[in-house]
């Protein structure tokens, strides 16, 4: 067995920060989830429809593996990424920085690990792997799926070989940070406003503060989108509360990341952002349960409810980033 030392399996909710955390701490670099979350300008909104899909679906977050370049860009670290379509390849690689005592981020489809809880297809998943035997890899993944966890070699090697929308090509990632390095703090405005202003002016109208507009039109809706409302609509629920998200559809996250930085920064535009995302966040879990009452019931009322709320929230959040926008600018209150 082969397994590097010293790894720091903490509770965490999201996958790409949970490795993000791992790697980083066996970097030196001990920073909370949310700080790992905001320095990475993690938070989005995607309305996601097309006729192939079985239903909508609500993201919270920026694309799979954005936040992890965000965030090494940002800070000073080097990130190295290994793709290929070598199975053999992409083994060797990753047990041979295993053995040289480093842990590897894996991009994988979720659906093929042993101990995964929900059989998904999710080829934006990723873990981080510190140890291997003759039979088993040795992971960490977030605290819901277990933490430190293990799961076969042949179950590994599926997940990294699968092929579908979000996944990467056997794609494993290492990172350093240099000597010297300072400390990441300094870098909290970029991270703000960078998000901020990718949510004020989203590419597409299904996206950012945009996309919860449309979202409050569509979701009321969402029972004639359906042929089986009480499987898809608490599904849709559980997706925005507890798949990873770190619930209200990782608005906690942000939230608790705008306090740390009102710890560290006297901002008057970041306090008010802080405060309209701790309404927001209350806002999404409400939202979510009306959606998977919704579902219970068959009373389309619940809908309607829901679209009101997220209405609300679409002005909410675009107020609560204009603020951020104007972090760092000389006109404090």
């Amino acid at each position: 067995m082969t397994k590097v030392v010293g790894i720091d399996a903490r509770g965490t909710q999201h996958c790409e920060t949970t490795v993000l955390g791992v790697l980083l701490r066996h970097q030196g670099l001990d920073l909370s989830e949310p700080m790992l979350f905001g320095l990475g300008s993690g938070l989005s909104f995607i309305y996601w429809d097309s006729k192939n899909m079985g239903f909508p679906f609500l993201g919270g977050r920026v694309k799979p593996f954005e936040l992890t370049r965000n965030l090494t860009t940002r800070i000073g670290l080097e990130l190295q990424v290994q793709e290929t379509t070598s199975p053999r390849k992409a083994w060797d690689r990753v047990a041979a920085a295993v053995d040289a005592g480093h842990p590897v981020g894996l991009q994988l489809d979720s659906y093929y690990l042993d101990y995964f809880g929900s059989k998904v297809h999710f080829g934006g998943h990723v873990v981080a792997m510190y140890g291997y035997d003759e039979h088993a890899a040795y992971l960490v993944d977030t605290d819901p799926q277990g933490g430190a966890v293990s799961t076969s070699l042949t179950s590994l090697a599926q997940a990294r070989a699968a092929r579908g929308p979000m996944t990467a090509r056997h794609r494993s990632f290492t990172v350093t940070a240099p000597r010297g390095l300072p400390t990441p703090h300094g870098q909290l405005v970029p991270a703000i406003t960078a998000c901020a202003d990718a949510f004020l002016h989203p590419p597409i109208a299904n996206v950012g503060h945009r996309g919860i507009a449309k979202a409050a039109k569509l979701v009321p809706a969402w029972l004639q989108r359906t042929d089986d409302p009480q499987r898809d609509l608490p599904q849709a629920a559980l997706l925005m509360e507890k798949a990873g998200t770190g619930g209200a559809l990782f608005r906690n996250l942000y939230r608790d990341f705008l306090a740390e930085c009102a710890d560290l920064l006297d901002d008057s535009h970041l306090r008010t952002g802080h405060g309209l995302y701790a309404e927001a966040a209350a806002l999404w879990t409400e939202a979510a349960a009306m959606i998977a009452r919704a579902g219970e019931s068959g009373d389309g009322q619940f809908l309607v409810q829901a679209g009101s709320i997220l209405g609300d929230l679409s002005r909410i959040e675009a107020e609560a980033m204009q603020a951020l926008s104007c972090l760092g600018s000389k006109t404090q209150a």
